[in-house]
């Protein structure tokens, strides 16, 4: 891939911003990217997808209710990105560690497992027990356009353990995972974002397009589907482990695979629900025209 003009100055003010934050405590970073994003991100495009997200999850809550949840979950995301470029501190194994771990027993007695996620709080976080942990555990990911930016954040990713990463959406991705699992290493994926090619399920109520893969990798290898979610508390951490979701086999593969991807998008709704602000809700989980009638309805009420 050709090395554009915008790609160097995009990499060189990545790598001024990120040689600043670098300077400076864990803490006092989180804090300043929350305390940005939470100025800035009411002024971007990016609003009125993370309303129309909030109001289709939640159409019970106010005017008030969706205003808050706003403001918390710019927030959450000033403070996940701020956090990115110190993450190699972070070592969630040792004493007095930003990070607290629940439920290790249920990712020590189910290797090797299908680690399944969400965007929730600081998503690296987890990539950090995964990789830090005394098992082997590739990670899928998506590539950043800027292939400058990609390279710098692959490295930044293996400065904090994570050495075996696997291109999403890949024909030799998905082989990658299948051997890997036949070879006894877990894999993680993150499942809560759209995909196009997915299966039709629905999320909070609206028809979503849902990646079916990590389902069909438990149903073909028969190992568990591990669910784990992190949270926040400011800058500090809990990261959980779930007991495994249980899968039907009934032979009628298909029928077997959306029913596991519906009880993945039930656990994932589950858990939004109890940390409403903490997901991420800049992505457009929905179809687009979900959110074109959300912008249409509320330029009708202005």
């Amino acid at each position: 891939m050709e090395v554009t003009f915008q790609d160097r100055f995009e990499a060189l003010a990545y790598d001024v911003v990120t040689g600043l934050m670098r300077c400076l405590p864990f803490g006092l970073v989180s804090g300043f990217g929350a305390g940005l994003v939470k100025l800035i991100g009411p002024l971007t495009s990016k609003r009125h997808i993370v309303e129309t997200g909030l109001r289709t999850a939640f159409p019970e809550k106010s005017d008030a209710e969706i205003k808050e949840l706003m403001r918390a979950q710019w927030d959450n995301l000033g403070r996940t990105f701020a956090e990115f470029p110190l993450t190699d501190r972070l070592k969630p194994f040792e004493s007095n560690s930003r990070v607290t771990i629940v439920g290790l027993e249920h990712f020590e007695a189910n290797q090797p497992a299908i680690v399944i996620s969400g965007h929730f709080a600081n998503w690296e976080i987890m990539a950090t027990v995964l990789t830090q942990s005394d098992h082997t555990v590739r990670i899928t990911y998506r590539k950043v356009n800027n292939p400058l930016i990609d390279e710098r954040v692959r490295k930044q990713r293996e400065a904090y353990g994570t050495k075996f990463l696997v291109k999403k959406s890949t024909h030799a991705g998905g082989r990658e995972l299948v051997e890997a699992l036949r070879s006894g290493e877990s894999i993680a994926i993150l499942n809560d974002q759209k995909f196009n090619t997915g299966i039709e399920v629905p999320f909070f109520g609206e028809p979503a397009m849902t990646a079916p893969g990590a389902v069909r990798l438990a149903l073909k290898t028969g190992h568990p589907l591990l669910p784990m979610i992190v949270t926040r508390q400011k800058s500090r951490f809990t990261v959980t482990f779930y007991p495994p979701i249980a899968l039907e086999k009934t032979g009628k593969r298909e029928a077997d695979v959306l029913s596991g991807v519906k009880k993945v998008v039930a656990f994932t709704e589950d858990r939004i629900r109890e940390n409403p602000a903490q997901w991420f809700w800049v992505h457009r989980r929905w179809p687009k025209a979900l959110y074109r009638k959300a912008n249409s309805q509320r330029d009708g009420k202005s």
